[in-house]
């Protein structure tokens, strides 16, 4: 899940919520959403390999 900051960049949180702190984990913080959108991707791929 990708949110936009104040700042201006990108932001990609876990889809699940962590329940250590009932917040969304933060997977990394982008320039740009096409970096995030890449960087999700190779998130979801290496989930499952």
């Amino acid at each position: 899940m990708i949110r936009k900051l104040q700042s201006g960049e990108y932001r990609l949180y876990s889809r699940k919520i962590n329940p250590k702190t009932g917040k969304r984990r933060n997977l990394g913080t982008f320039k740009s959403r096409a970096a995030a959108e890449k960087h999700e991707r190779a998130v979801q791929y290496f989930k499952r390999h």
